[in-house]
């Protein structure tokens, strides 16, 4: 699960999903998935496990 945070409203619809069709329609395309994969590339780096796992040596 990832958090949003505040200006992430525009990269969502308000079920969460997120949106890859800008909202405004003269905005490039190019740009717009851009600017997506790195939103979504920032969920990841927020993400932390829920398990620690530990290596027996």
């Amino acid at each position: 699960m990832s958090i949003l945070r505040v200006g992430d409203e525009k990269f969502h619809y308000s079920d969460g999903s997120h949106r890859w069709i800008p909202p405004d329609p003269d905005y490039d395309q190019a740009v717009w998935d851009e600017q997506v994969r790195q939103h979504k590339l920032g969920h990841l780096r927020d993400e932390r496990p829920k398990v620690r796992i530990r290596r027996l040596v």
